[in-house]
């Protein structure tokens, strides 16, 4: 049974930091892609952040380039988010997932997703 767990949410100042962890079983995680969608109340899901296999190559929305990034270690089954400079607008609730190949997350398919974890940014 494959699982994704997110952790690392919580409430932050704007102009904080957080970094959201997410840990894998149940697959093989160095052949998937992984990534970062986020869902705001009364929002549709956004494509946040895709880090192919490897880690040689990553993507990210306009909104959050140069104030996050995203990285993986294989070893351990686990994708990151470093998300700084936090904004009230990055309110949502932060999803990992995976699929095949990275553009596949940016184009919004993915074949697994965890429960998600809440992140909050106060004015």
């Amino acid at each position: 049974q494959v699982q994704l767990v997110e952790s690392g949410g919580g409430l932050v100042q704007a102009g904080g930091s957080l970094r959201l962890s997410c840990t894998t079983s149940g697959l093989t995680f160095s052949r998937y892609a992984m990534g970062w969608i986020r869902q705001a109340p009364g929002k549709e899901r956004e494509f946040v952040a895709a880090i192919n296999w490897s880690g040689s190559s990553k993507y990210y929305a306009d909104s959050v380039k140069g104030r996050f990034a995203i990285s993986r270690d294989n070893a351990k089954n686990t994708v990151y988010l470093q998300m700084n400079s936090l904004k009230p607008d990055d309110t949502a609730v932060y999803y990992c997932n995976a699929a095949s190949r990275a553009p596949r997350l940016v184009n919004g398919e993915y074949d697994y997703w965890g429960q998600g974890t809440q992140v909050t940014v106060s004015s």
